[in-house]
């Protein structure tokens, strides 16, 4: 005799909206580091929102909500000295730590206690050439959170794009898994010589938060990988919350090419595209592969912006065939991080080793 399916109350589901909203607890990219050298602040929109990043004299860095309790005026706007960040409205100093330091319109007759008022908080790291903030406002246990994203080679020379993209977090995160596109979004002769559609196995395998497309021998046709010489070994990595890491080793020589989803605020999301190389011959090329970088984040940015606008009008996917189901996974990864979060527990990675065809 078979035994009932377990019921589940309404206080253990989990919250639908949860699950159209990215993680809450997880590091994003929020650009450079080097946006924020010499003393200069960088103010960013993160999941809703407005930060201003920084680094003190001190070299630590800084990520605060960039508000100022009296009167909502953006702390960036402000002067920072290395120590303290001023609002520009009534020169109220904050430390970096958040705590304000210094209320200078209080009479010295004024009895008011400035030393509890303190700006929002959020951990920030730096890794890979970029910062990362955790917008998470309650408590956070940031080992538990998929690790930012590093390098495993000292690169020679290094590209970066950044394009908004008017389209939710999680349609632009699809795309970063999803391989059927590629064949008709990125129809260009330098990136896909070939026009006929060819059957693909992978076999992809979990990986902590995500899953991984073993490494695996790939055609030389590509002008890119011909520049590596040799036969290239690709593996693509996929990791919560929007982290696509594709690494290309061909002998010594290595190159690594970083997509980052970063969410904004609603249907607003920052791609961010870093090239890695360990060849110094390839800074050369830097000039030519810039606007190549840029048309092919350009298409990406007009397909998911046009998709965007026929969800809004039916918010529904048909997901489809074994090509879809890294898209299916990416699902199945956020729940189980949503569910471990409000249980309390570790995550459990829910993916099984799988070896997928699709055409592409």
């Amino acid at each position: 005799m078979s035994s009932a399916a377990p019921r589940v109350s309404a206080d253990d589901a989990l919250d639908p909206r949860a699950m159209r909203e990215p993680l809450p607890n997880a590091w994003y990219c929020a650009g450079q580091a080097a946006a924020v050298a010499g003393g200069k602040m960088r103010s960013v929109a993160l999941n809703g929102e407005q930060v201003v990043l920084g680094r003190g004299k001190d070299g630590a860095l800084f990520a605060l909500r960039d508000r100022c309790p009296h009167r909502g005026m953006a702390l960036s706007k402000g002067k920072f000295d290395g120590d303290t960040l001023m609002c520009p409205f009534h020169g109220w100093r904050f430390g970096t730590d958040g705590r304000c330091r210094d209320v200078p319109t209080l009479s010295e007759h004024d009895a008011s206690d400035f030393s509890r008022i303190a700006v929002q908080r959020f951990p920030i790291v730096e890794s890979a050439g970029f910062l990362w903030v955790n917008p998470h406002l309650g408590p956070a246990d940031l080992g538990a959170v998929p690790a930012v994203p590093a390098l495993d080679f000292e690169p020679a020379g290094c590209l970066v794009l950044e394009l908004e993209v008017e389209a939710s977090f999680d349609l632009t995160t699809l795309s970063l898994v999803d391989p059927g596109h590629v064949a008709f979004v990125h129809d260009t002769w330098w990136f896909r010589p070939s026009k006929e559609l060819r059957e693909k196995v992978k076999t992809f395998q979990p990986v902590p938060h995500g899953f991984v497309m073993t490494s695996h021998a790939t055609t030389t046709s590509s002008p890119i990988y011909r520049l590596l010489g040799g036969a290239p070994e690709v593996e693509i990595e996929f990791r919560l919350p929007g982290v696509r890491l594709e690494r290309i080793k061909a002998g010594t020589k290595r190159v690594a090419n970083y997509t980052f989803a970063t969410p904004m605020g609603p249907n607003r999301t920052m791609l961010t595209n870093a090239l890695y190389w360990s060849l110094p011959a390839l800074n050369l090329l830097k000039p030519i592969a810039r606007p190549l970088m840029r048309q092919f984040l350009t298409q990406d940015q007009q397909v998911l912006q046009h998709a965007q606008a026929g969800l809004d009008r039916k918010p529904t996917m048909v997901l489809l065939g074994q090509g879809d189901l890294p898209s299916q996974w990416y699902f199945r990864l956020k729940r189980e991080a949503l569910e471990a979060a409000r249980d309390g527990r570790p995550f459990t990675n829910p993916l099984a080793p799988q070896e997928l065809r699709w055409r592409s």
